[in-house]
């Protein structure tokens, strides 16, 4: 059915109804009309709330992941930092680790040098000095007195044992020299790893510090981060609210609009109705007037003004000479 034919339709069907069932259809509509712009309304503050909701959330959430941001960067910081002190760490350790084999080298040789003075010492039995002294004492009186042969023989023999020990005290006093030396030399290079340790102790005490504070603030990030997805959901179920809401606009509006037509056709109906019977009022009065006219009959005002604008009644403008 076209659109001509649907008109001539709905306009045959009111031209059934009478006025008192047109007014009430035309209440019913305006009723419908009112009820559904007050939905509307309702859907369009809904949303505004909903939009005012929304900036505020998008406030909270990104002004939370800002922190989230901050926090993050300021812990990439402390690891950067630790990182840094870790690896001087590292080479510290390693002059350490050279310093503690330099030492441990150094009193290897020292062992060896001990056994070697005490094998000497023990071949020498006494010091430079007495040995010195008993080697002298003996050498006097094998060189300056008048001895039997077997005396002279006897001293020389003394000579040369005193002339071994005293070349293995002699021996023992430089290697106990060097073994003193080198436990010099061991004290300083042990002050140098106590250095290096001390030092490892700071910096590690130092990087445990930086640890310990970005552990916390991604710890921080990750806290504000689950309270910035709260209000990330939040967002996401007013969006979803607003497209569920949205989707009832268009069928309301689609409503008013179409009862609006409905409306103006009633209205049409109704006013053509009313004018249809204006018209056969006017009409009526229009013959009674006209009655009277010819009965010369009592004219009233409207009477006469009917009469003279349905040309009943004409008055001439001519003046007689």
């Amino acid at each position: 059915m076209d659109d001509v034919s649907k008109a001539e339709v709905v306009t045959a069907d009111l031209s059934m109804l009478n006025e008192r069932e047109l007014k009430n259809r035309v209440n019913e509509l305006r009723s419908k009309i009112e009820r559904n712009e007050r939905q509307l309304s309702s859907i369009f503050k809904e949303l505004k709330r909903h939009r005012t909701d929304i900036e505020e959330l998008k406030e909270k959430r990104n002004a939370l992941n800002k922190q989230v941001k901050e926090k993050v960067s300021k812990a990439h910081e402390l690891k950067k930092t630790r990182d840094e002190i870790n690896g001087k760490i590292s080479e510290y350790k390693q002059k350490r680790s050279s310093i503690n084999a330099e030492t441990q080298e150094l009193f290897s040789g020292i062992s060896e040098l001990k056994e070697k003075r005490d094998e000497l010492n023990s071949i020498s039995h006494g010091s430079v000095e007495s040995l010195s002294k008993a080697y002298a004492s003996e050498l006097e009186t094998f060189l300056n007195k008048e001895l039997p042969l077997a005396v002279e023989i006897k001293i020389y023999q003394k000579l040369n044992t005193f002339s071994a020990r005293l070349e293995a005290a002699k021996k023992a006093n430089a290697i106990h020299a060097k073994i003193q030396d080198n436990y010099e030399v061991s004290k300083k290079i042990h002050r140098k790893g106590d250095d290096m340790h001390k030092k490892v102790r700071e910096l590690s005490e130092e990087s445990q510090t930086y640890h310990v504070e970005m552990l916390d603030n991604f710890k921080a990030a990750d806290e504000i981060r689950k309270e910035a997805n709260v209000y990330h959901a939040q967002l996401t179920d007013r969006y979803s609210n607003i497209r569920t809401i949205k989707e009832k606009i268009d069928p309301l509006k689609k409503a008013i609009a179409t009862t609006r037509e409905e409306l103006n056709e009633y209205l049409e109906s109704l006013k053509n109705l009313q004018l249809s019977k204006e018209e056969k009022k006017e009409s009526q009065k229009h013959s009674n007037a006209k009655e009277k006219l010819q009965k010369n009959a009592r004219l009233s005002l409207e009477d006469l003004k009917l009469l003279i604008e349905k040309g009943d009644v004409k008055f001439s403008n001519e003046s007689k000479d």
